[in-house]
């Protein structure tokens, strides 16, 4: 049984991460403030005895009066509108946030991991995008804040190994979905649910040919555990995703053929800096995790949509 911290645990991801770790028989600290996490997640994941939370923002300090054996940290907005209403907060959460949770790793000895982005690739000039690839990223651009974040997140975990010979690992994770989304978080895969639901236009941004790669939740936090439990002299980064590419189109097409909805594809401009195609390539996680995604894109859309019509959404 080890004590492990989840910084952003009552988020999205944290909250399926807390869950796969708790069922494991692990002491699970959940860390966050509550912006894009709920409280709602915090009361589910109270049904396990050795779940705690500590409501905490990352910027500050923190400090824990117990033994930490490993650190996961995902703290940071992660959806385009929630990343750009407070762009200045965000890249703090992102230098700030790192630099705390790596400063708590050396006080605890502790392993720590980052979950990176695969919007540090940016526009891509090379695909699908393999980890020696070094982006394309507008430095100045509505979503600077969060790629140029997470890129000096990564920058300071690989300065405290060489400097502390701390235990780090870095994974970039691609498009994730699954229960556990806030139906309005602005990510497409929730956008698309949310308006076939209530019978909206689903509003498609740009002509509908660019694409994204969608991971499933279940497969993405088995391969951040498997990332975690490696061998300590592999530290990535390391591409985590399903390399499977739909457009926008094949995306409303299979939403409108899983929900009885009236709802029509309407277009709009694509957004500033929003890429044009996105794809993994896995094969370091396939060869040094043994790790790839086992959900297809349409069964882990069911089940996506069974959550959130079981919850009346």
């Amino acid at each position: 049984m080890k004590n492990i911290i989840v910084t952003g645990g009552c988020g999205f991801l944290g909250t399926n991460l807390c869950r796969l770790l708790l069922e494991q028989g692990h002491n699970v600290y959940a860390v966050d403030n509550f912006f894009t996490g709920t409280k709602e997640n915090a009361e589910f994941l109270k049904q396990y005895k050795s779940f705690n939370v500590i409501e905490h923002d990352v910027i500050e300090p923190l400090k824990v009066d117990f033994a930490v054996d490993e650190i996961y940290h995902l703290a940071c907005p992660a959806s385009p509108p929630y990343y750009q209403k407070e762009p200045i907060f965000t890249a703090k959460t992102s230098f700030c946030g790192a630099l705390n949770m790596l400063e708590l790793a050396k006080e605890k000895n502790a392993k720590i991991l980052l979950t990176s982005t695969s919007e540090i690739y940016g526009e891509p000039l090379v695909h699908p995008q393999v980890e020696t690839y070094r982006g394309n990223v507008n430095t100045i651009g509505i979503r600077s804040c969060y790629d140029e974040g997470k890129r000096i997140s990564e920058t300071l975990f690989f300065d405290y190994w060489r400097m502390y010979d701390l235990k780090i690992k870095v994974v970039r994770i691609f498009n994730t979905y699954g229960p556990f989304m806030q139906i309005d978080d602005g990510r497409v895969v929730t956008n698309f649910i949310r308006q076939a639901i209530y019978g909206e236009d689903i509003t498609i941004y740009g002509d509908g040919t660019q694409t994204r790669s969608f991971c499933y939740v279940d497969d993405l936090v088995s391969g951040l555990e498997k990332m975690m439990n490696s061998r300590d002299d592999f530290r990535g980064p390391v591409n985590l995703g399903n390399p499977g590419e739909f457009t926008m189109l094949e995306l409303a097409d299979m939403v409108l053929e899983y929900i009885d909805t009236k709802s029509k594809i309407v277009f709009r401009p694509l957004p500033s800096d929003d890429p044009t195609r996105r794809r993994p390539d896995i094969t370091l996680a396939s060869e040094e995790l043994g790790w790839k995604p086992g959900v297809a894109l349409r069964e882990g859309l069911k089940n996506t949509i069974k959550y959130f019509q079981e919850r009346g959404i």
